[in-house]
């Protein structure tokens, strides 16, 4: 089968073209085009990397608000919710961390070693908990995995909302983060795995979106709870880092098990069911139901590494698994330590450039998870549009400018001279508003770059059988970065201070650099397809070619006119 391309540009961007005409290819480009086929019924005609996708979904469009859209919605909602989850701890100890009655009780300073054992241990958990994530997902379903992560974190908040010391407190983070590995395994494979191809892309970018539906409540929260004169300061936030898992604890009993795990666990009838009702419009002629399933019956393993949970060698087997596993690895180091953690010490980032009080750091770190939300959702809704990889690698260097500019900032601010009682003496007020400016809008690209991508590009690059297993090992580099991020992140900021930053801009130029020469293009494939990707000498290379052209027509259906 060709190599092909679908996006929402092929089936919904209509431009005129007549014979000889020049016309735009997906990545935007203009090329000259002679229209053998032309004639006064055909629209448009666009280069794509996969015709048979390409005209499937044009000629079996899917009603988006028809009662099984809808219930498909709920479904990605839920999973949404567990990203909530993991959003909420996210926002939640920069926010407790300048809190008086909180340093009161637990005496934790704002940087060093208590605040890197409070904040890391949370990812030790995680860690440790991604070994059972996989097998747990594999053996009783997506929604048994989100439902078994939810009851493991509500027994880890209740742990630390009643912590009566910080060992308690430590002990509850390491259950909170045991529990978040098992339902974000189980939710990305879910999503993705439901989601019609050509949705994808926003459907699960919409997930990773989920971080901030966490993330903001936590930051608002926080900053609401600020003025209450008793423990119940930092109490109340904790005991609402279970409200997301209640949720998904009843709503993962209203929705559809994942089709392509029924399939792998020889449920054939009831995952062909599924693609007839929310794929193909109950209509069991659609073009992209046929597609799917043969591509499905293609694929089946029923005696594959996931029905054995000790197995991880599908994901390193050939040279097919192991370049899919490395795009998995790079997703999840890159995603992590782009300069990203900085954002659990922004108390101590705002410090820097002059702004210590505890509400103005609060206040600034509302603003700045909703400004991030509204990127993060815009950015979403362009996934099945922009190219990954380029999106990655421009992104990512952007990200190095802007860190290079907030760093550059906080060492003019640091060197100002101050008083006896340490206060700036004409102090550089303009910096210091562009190193926050600077540091605002690197949080902004970093979310239209990397957000969405981060529960897209590793679960489409894994292989329906390794899927979960590979992603409950995405979760161990997820977290062994975070855990360097939060361990060692405030012991650097004690002592090396603003020079920190400087060691992420550096970074993320290599990471820009690796992403442009071996990064490989997912957008505009079926799960399945990209076998065939992995399967060439060079994969990326092989991913950004173009080998058809599709005519749409006036009546709306679309046909191939020729290979390229």
């Amino acid at each position: 089968m060709a190599n092909l391309d679908t996006s929402d540009k092929v089936f919904y961007d209509e431009h005129k073209v007549d014979a000889d005409s020049t016309e735009k290819s997906l990545d935007g480009q203009e090329s000259p085009v002679h229209n053998e086929h032309a004639d006064m019924t055909e629209t448009e005609r666009l280069k794509v990397r996969n015709a048979r996708f390409a005209t499937a979904v044009r000629n079996s469009p899917i009603k988006q608000w028809s009662k099984e859209s809808v219930h498909l919605y709920f479904a990605c909602f839920v999973s949404f919710l567990c990203a909530c989850a993991n959003g909420y701890d996210g926002s939640l100890f920069s926010g407790l961390s300048p809190m008086p009655y909180y340093q009161s009780f637990f005496q934790s300073g704002t940087v060093g070693n208590k605040v890197s054992l409070i904040f890391s241990m949370y990812t030790v958990g995680s860690m440790i908990g991604a070994f059972s994530a996989g097998p747990i997902a594999d053996r009783f379903g997506r929604r048994v995995g989100m439902f078994v992560g939810g009851v493991v974190i509500i027994t880890g908040m209740a742990l630390t909302a009643s912590a009566p010391s910080i060992n308690q407190l430590v002990g509850g983070r390491f259950v909170l983060g045991w529990g978040i590995s098992i339902m974000t395994v189980a939710a990305p494979a879910y999503c993705v795995e439901i989601a019609p191809p050509h949705w994808r892309g926003k459907m699960v970018g919409t997930y990773n979106c989920g971080w901030f539906g966490g993330s903001i409540p936590a930051a608002a929260i926080t900053f609401g709870c600020l003025y209450i004169n008793s423990d119940w300061s930092w109490r109340i936030p904790m005991i609402f880092q279970g409200v997301p898992s209640m949720f998904v604890l009843v709503g993962v009993w209203f929705i559809p098990e994942s089709p392509r795990w029924l399939m792998q666990n020889n449920r054939q009838e009831e995952a062909r069911a599924f693609l007839v009702k929310y794929h193909g419009n109950n209509d069991t002629n659609s073009e992209i139901v046929h597609l799917e399933w043969a591509e499905f019956t293609e694929n089946i393993q029923f005696n594959a590494s996931d029905k054995r949970w000790w197995d991880y060698r599908a994901l390193f087997a050939t040279n097919n698994a192991r370049y899919r596993f490395l795009m998995v690895m790079l997703i999840s180091v890159f995603g992590q330590f782009s300069g990203n953690g900085l954002g659990y010490f922004n108390n101590v980032i705002y410090a820097n450039l002059g702004y210590t009080s505890p509400a103005i750091q609060l206040g600034l770190n509302l603003a700045g998870s909703c400004g991030s939300a509204v990127i993060g959702l815009t950015a979403a809704s362009f996934t099945d549009r922009l190219p990954r990889v380029r999106t990655l690698a421009i992104g990512t260097l952007v990200c190095a400018i802007l860190l290079a500019i907030n760093a550059g900032c906080n060492t003019v601010w640091a060197n100002t001279p101050t008083d006896a009682n340490g206060n700036a003496i004409d102090p550089p007020i303009r910096i210091a508003q562009l190193g926050l400016a600077a540091y605002f809008l690197f949080g902004f690209v970093y979310t239209f770059a990397y957000t969405p991508l981060q529960g897209v590009y590793p679960t489409e690059n894994l292989e329906n059988t390794a899927r979960a297993k590979g992603l409950a090992l995405s979760g161990v580099l997820v977290n062994l970065i975070g855990f360097i991020n939060t361990y060692a992140g405030p012991i650097a900021l004690q002592n090396i201070k603003n020079n920190y930053t400087y060691v992420f801009v550096g970074w993320d130029i290599i990471e820009a650099i690796i992403w442009a020469l071996c990064g490989v293009e997912t957008q505009g494939r079926t799960l399945e397809e990209l076998d065939e990707i992995y399967n060439q000498k060079y994969p990326p290379f092989a991913s950004r070619r173009y080998s058809a052209e599709v005519a749409v027509l006036k009546d709306g259906h679309a046909e191939i006119v020729r290979d390229i």
